[in-house]
């Protein structure tokens, strides 16, 4: 489904918690002890919103695929008894590389308890999961699969917003390792987006996977943080992207995008 609109919200830095507060003590299934509607032109709806995003990369993004939060229409938010806290939206998603667009509803569950833990999504976009680049990630796969020259590359986008052609690929395989990083460190408290990357190395395909060595620059929106994290990771078409190991590197109080 397509949007009628392009409009695009504006969510301004340090934004506090406006919400329409609605109580009830008794839900559908499940022990909802409070209910809150959110605006969705603030960081709560946005935060969650967020989360979706960074889910739908993390599972079905590829070199030429991917997914972005494009408006909020609606959210709320609920107090799950022993549970945490659940946010229902309804938001427009984009394919970016086709520009298709879909509304979709969503359910992220921010998990209560001690230390992180991953939200959990579910979420309804058929629409745009049916865009097919098949053909265009197996011919990139059989370049570099037996290519002699493994490629290498450094500050995607540089500090002008430039990028070859060629790279895009790779910045794009990047961003879906990094999702994987991003939905796992989302809280209720942070905005995570892909800044840069700081280089990229393949490494020898082992099992018919390539493997990249990547160093990647995150932003909080929140705490106005860059964070450095080191990764390595596979794809293929078959198999997608899988991030093998993580690493977050010590903080570091200039960004290297530096060129």
């Amino acid at each position: 489904m397509r949007s009628e609109s392009n409009t695009e919200q504006k969510f301004p830095l340090g934004e506090s918690l406006q919400v329409q507060e609605h109580s009830i003590y008794q839900g559908t299934g499940e022990n909802v002890m409070e209910t809150s509607e959110l605006n969705p032109n603030h960081y709560p709806a946005r935060r969650a919103a967020q989360v979706v995003q960074h889910y739908l990369n993390s599972l079905y993004g590829s070199p030429y695929q991917l997914f972005r939060l494009q408006k909020i229409d609606s959210g709320f938010a609920e107090e799950i008894k022993n549970s945490g806290r659940k946010y229902r939206l309804e938001i427009l998603l984009s394919e970016t590389l086709r520009n298709t667009r879909q509304k979709c509803t969503a359910e992220v569950l921010f998990p209560m308890g001690e230390g992180q833990h991953a939200p959990k999504v579910h979420t309804s976009c058929e629409e745009l999961l049916k865009v097919n680049t098949k053909a265009e990630d197996e011919a990139l796969y059989q370049q570099y699969k037996t290519t002699q020259s493994l490629l290498s590359a450094q500050y995607l986008p540089d500090s002008h917003g430039r990028m070859a052609p060629e790279m895009k690929p790779f910045w794009h395989l990047a961003i879906v390792a990094s999702s994987v990083i991003m939905l796992d460190e989302s809280t209720e408290n942070t905005l995570y987006n892909m800044a840069q990357v700081a280089n990229i190395t393949q490494l020898a395909t082992e099992n018919d996977q390539l493997r990249f060595d990547c160093h990647t620059l995150l932003h909080d929106m929140v705490s106005q943080e860059i964070i450095h994290w080191k990764l390595l990771f596979t794809w293929s078409p078959s198999e997608g992207v899988k991030v093998l190991q993580r690493e977050r590197l010590p903080h570091r109080h200039e960004c290297e995008n530096t060129n």
